[in-house]
């Protein structure tokens, strides 16, 4: 059994959020070793002594971006379920899976220092009252929001430049067809 000084029995008397979240519905279909390896957070949470009855895996979530919360039911259930403090630890494989908004990542992080929820992934166990683990789950959340906003510029500015070159594909609405060099209707509607 693993220890961490941050795990006290108050926490361990909670339940214990997995939380597994893709990007996309192609990441969901294709990077299937990701999610054996988030899935098996669970392992990580018995092994700190959450017994197997408390655990909830949340995977709600995959196949959206964690942008915003807005489309991420699974995200809103956790604050629930953290505000109502039924959480003791949220497990994430990498902390920055739950946002990659910084206003979410710091609603997140409130709540659970207020009611005592820990955050945890494949790194170490993070208590947000505690100064050092909020300053490091902060620049953690700013360097995640960077990270996709560099993604987004660097995919931007391929796709502007394949256009410039005159090779840029774009899929046509459904319904329409391309023969040559004319857009047409489908004939086989």
């Amino acid at each position: 059994m693993k220890t961490n000084s941050f795990i006290t029995n108050n926490h361990l008397s909670k339940k214990a959020i997995i939380y597994i979240r893709q990007s996309t519905m192609h990441q969901v279909l294709t990077h299937k070793e990701s999610l054996k390896m988030q899935y098996s957070l669970k392992d990580q949470a018995l092994q700190y002594g959450w017994r197997k009855e408390q655990i909830e895996i949340i995977d709600s979530d995959l196949g959206v971006t964690a942008t915003s919360s807005e489309n991420r039911e699974g995200f809103k259930y956790i604050l629930a379920e953290v505000a109502l403090e039924k959480v003791g630890i949220i497990f994430s494989y990498d902390a920055t899976r739950l946002s990659r908004n910084c206003s979410d990542w710091y609603q997140l992080l409130d709540i659970c220092s207020f009611r005592g929820c820990l955050i945890g992934d494949t790194d170490s166990i993070y208590d947000p009252k505690v100064m050092n683990c909020r300053l490091l789950l902060g620049i953690k959340g700013q360097l995640a929001e960077l990270e996709l906003n560099t993604i987004k510029s660097r995919l931007i500015a391929g796709r502007d430049n394949k256009a410039k070159r005159g090779e840029l594909a774009v899929k046509l609405p459904v319904g329409l067809v391309r023969h040559q060099k004319k857009v047409e209707k489908d004939p086989n509607l």
